[in-house]
Parts: structure tokens; sequence; C-alpha cells
């Protein structure tokens, strides 16, 4: 909860920097008088020729940064269309804002300078002078489609007030600027007021953000598990889907077992349905995890949650029928971190709860996992919805940190906890796995090769899982 507050004020701060730097044209056109009249852009006062450009530039582009970093922390997991549109055409403010100051500035004040207007004509400028046109263009672009956007989110979410009623007269305003705007370069006629207007509002609109951001005190939803029973009998199967996986990945392997066991797949905190993760995932807490599903199941670990069903048949000896670990997670000489690296991943856990639940996360997300869950996974029409969140994106980077430290801990439970008399199937898949062999032989388990199978066996060789199960069974009766 602090950690989310401290980023909200982040992005407030940042959201009011950009506003300041992005309004840096006020004072700057008092040090530059030969330009500012009403003819002129307000992009002028950063030609390479005028003096004092490099300030009007590097506010340009300290604005640009702002406003990237603020879109990027704005706590917003789930912004809705119109919200996704506004904050990225924010990001598209910010990304021109940058690139107006940084790369492409103008050679000279074409509207200021006849000089300047007559190379314009004759077309002796630079490449960054005509890209410059477009990147100002798109600038105000963005900044007109998210005064259209963000206050009607805001209103229609009844979050964010100051946004939905504030963005609502600055967008009235930034209508009649813009319009005003086209209409004088259309006409031939002056453009410095009307433009001065559309930047200022523009300016206004980004520290209006902040206030909004900062006046904040929207709390965190409470947490939601997603928990799926089918079918009926006993023992119970408890599915344990391996790292940044999700209920419906285990399908197939439910409908086959749900006919005579009760099957109960689950979503781990931040992945799937279940509401985002609050702090650092520990092998003890996946294992009390399991333990609060079920009574005395047999329980299904797929890859890295193949640990997690090991550890709570460690710790809970009398209330496990059996494992059926497929193609697991395994370490021969796992070793906990030390010294400065462990600070710094104990830092990054700390934060990865709070920027789950930020729109850049969410961003992210919608980029990078939909696209590699069909790589790897295969393509299905729910993968979007779940995987297109931050929140799913921190708790797999989450996962992903706490592996060595969970397998180093396995190896601690291993020492001081020994494993009951329960029968265990694994099937490993691909190659011979030495790894997999040493495991058989320490849990006293009956290994089964899967070599033309991939490592999601669940999506390859259901059947495979199933028959397992019923494995136990059977070595459970005799």
């Amino acid at each position: 909860m602090r950690a989310r507050w401290r980023l909200t004020r982040i992005a407030a701060c940042a959201f009011a920097v950009a506003g300041l730097c992005y309004s840096a044209w006020v004072p700057a056109q008092f040090l530059n008088t030969a330009i500012g009249g009403t003819g002129a852009y307000v992009s002028e006062l950063a030609a390479v020729d005028q003096p004092w450009s490099w300030l009007v530039r590097a506010a340009d582009v300290a604005a640009g940064i702002a406003c990237l970093t603020a879109v990027a922390l704005v706590p917003d997991e789930r912004p809705g269309r119109l919200g996704a549109i506004g904050w990225l055409a924010l990001a598209l403010l910010g990304a021109m804002t940058v690139l107006d100051g940084g790369l492409f500035p103008l050679d000279c004040a074409a509207l200021s300078d006849p000089l300047c207007a007559a190379a314009e004509a004759a077309g002796r400028v630079s490449a960054a002078h005509r890209i410059h046109t477009v990147t100002s263009a798109l600038a105000s672009a963005g900044a007109v489609l998210s005064l259209m956007a963000l206050p009607v989110s805001a209103l229609r979410r009844r979050r964010w007030p100051l946004v939905g009623y504030g963005g609502a007269a600055l967008a009235v305003l930034m209508a009649v600027a813009t319009v005003w705007t086209l209409a004088a370069i259309a006409s031939g006629a002056p453009v410095g007021v009307a433009q001065r207007l559309q930047v200022a509002v523009t300016g206004l609109w980004l520290l209006l953000l902040g206030a909004a951001l900062w006046r904040d005190r929207t709390a965190p939803a409470p947490p939601k598990s997603h928990v799926l029973l089918e079918g009926a009998g006993t023992p119970p199967v408890l599915i344990c889907a391996g790292m940044a996986g999700a209920w419906f990945h285990w399908d197939g392997v439910a409908a086959d077992l749900s006919r005579d066991h009760m099957v109960i797949r689950f979503d781990r905190p931040g992945l799937g349905l279940s509401s985002g993760h609050r702090g650092p995932p520990t092998l003890r807490e996946e294992a009390e995890r399991i333990g609060a599903l079920a009574e005395c199941p047999v329980v299904v670990g797929h890859s890295a949650a193949g640990p997690h069903a090991e550890a709570f048949a460690r710790l809970h000896p009398g209330r496990v029928a059996g494992l059926v670990l497929v193609d697991p997670s395994c370490e021969p000489a796992p070793r906990p971190r030390g010294g400065a690296r462990a600070a710094a991943v104990r830092a990054v856990q700390r934060a990865l709860p709070a920027l789950g639940g930020t729109f850049g996360a969410t961003a992210a997300a919608c980029l990078v996992l939909p696209a590699a869950h069909r790589l790897v996974m295969g393509a299905d029409r729910r993968a979007r919805a779940v995987y297109g969140r931050g929140r799913v994106l921190a708790a797999v980077a989450a996962e992903w940190l706490a592996y060595p430290d969970m397998a180093a801990e396995l190896g601690e439970l291993r020492r001081s906890h020994p494993f009951p008399e329960v029968p265990v199937v694994i099937l490993s898949a691909g190659p011979e796995d030495r790894c997999h062999q040493e495991l058989a032989g320490l849990l006293d388990a009956k290994l089964i090769l899967l070599p033309g199978t991939g490592h999601e066996v669940q999506l390859e060789r259901p059947e495979a899982i199933a028959e397992a199960v019923r494995m136990l069974g059977r070595f459970h009766d005799t």
C-alpha cells in the first residue's frame, strides 16, 4: 500500500514537472524579444540560431521525459478503452516533445525571419527542420486526444473528479484553440496567439493531472483468489500450474479427471483471475496455500510448482494422498542469494506489487505477454484478457526472481523434514534428465519418460497426466 502511494506521488510530481517545463516558453519569450509576436510559433524560440534556444530545448526534453515517466507510473491497471487511449495519447505527447527538443529542432525562425522563410520555401533547410513539423503536429494531436478521452473516462468510472470536470473545461478551451490555430494557418492570418493558447492549455492539463494524482486516495481492491472446482470423487486432485500459468491451460486434464475425481484448479496471486500479489512469494507460503485449498489431495505440480507440491508433502505429511510432478523444476545444488545481489532483488520485489498496478506495466504486458503466450502455449481467446494485465507481468517477474530462493528453501526442507511414505509419479518430458532421475530416487518415485513431449505436458499430453493420477490410486489400493 505504501509503495503504491509513493508511485502515485512520483507520477503526480512528474506531471507537475512536465507542465512547468512545457510552459518554459512563457519566460523564454522575454529572453528573446525578437520572437514572441502574434505571428510567430512558440517553437521558434527553440530554433537553433536563436539566443537561449538551448534552454527552451532542454525544457522540452525534460517535459517529455517527465510526461512519459508519469504515464508509466500512473496507477491505472485496468484503464478501459478510453482511458488507455488517453494515456497513450499523453505518451505520444511526451515522446514527440522529446524529439522536438532533442533531435529535430528548427534551423531558424521561419515566421519571424524572412531569410529563414525564403530558405524554407526553397527547400534549403535540414531534415530535422522538416521533421519538426511532423513531430509538433503529433504532439498537439496527443494533447488534444488525451483531453478528449481521459475526462470522459474519469467521469464514467467516477474516479479522479478533478480530471473529469477540470479536464472537460480545458477540453473546451483546447477545441477553441485548435480550431483557431488551424483556421489561422489555412487563411494565412497571424497564428501566434492561437497557438500560444493551445500550448498553454496543454501545460495546464499536465499540471491538472499532477494535482489530481496528488489528491488520489483510491484504496487498492481487496485480495481475490480464483478457485475452480469440477467433478466429484476422492481423493480430490489439486492442480498447481507452473510459473506464469493459468487455470485454462489445464482444461484437458480437468475434463478427463473430473469424471471420477473432484478437480481443483486455482490461480496464484497476480496470475490468471486472482488479484495481485502483496509481497515476494515463498515456498512455505505456497505450501500453506495448497493446504488451505484441499484436504488430503493428490497434488499435481507442474514445472516451478513441483517444489511447491514437494514442500507441502514434507511440511504436512499426513495431509497428502500423493504427488504427480509434471516435468518439475529441478536444481541439483541450490544456493540462496547473498550480499548486495540479494538486497537488490528484495528491493525490486518490494516494488513489484505497486508497479503491477500502473498503466506502464499494463501497456508492457499487452505488448509482450499475449504474444509470448501465443508463441509458447498456442492461441487461446482468453489469453489476451488474462495476460494483458500489469499485475500478471509483475507476478511473473516476482515468481522468476523468487525461484532461486525457493529452490534453496526446498533444499533446507529436505534436510529438516523427511519425505512421507506417499506415492509419487514424475513425468519427465523431452530427453532423459539426470536431475529428474535423482529426484525420483530421492522421493522413491516412479519416473515416466515422455521423450516426444515438450515442457507444456498439460497441453500436449493431458491424458498422460490423468493416467498418472489414476496410477497413484492403484498404488494406494495395493
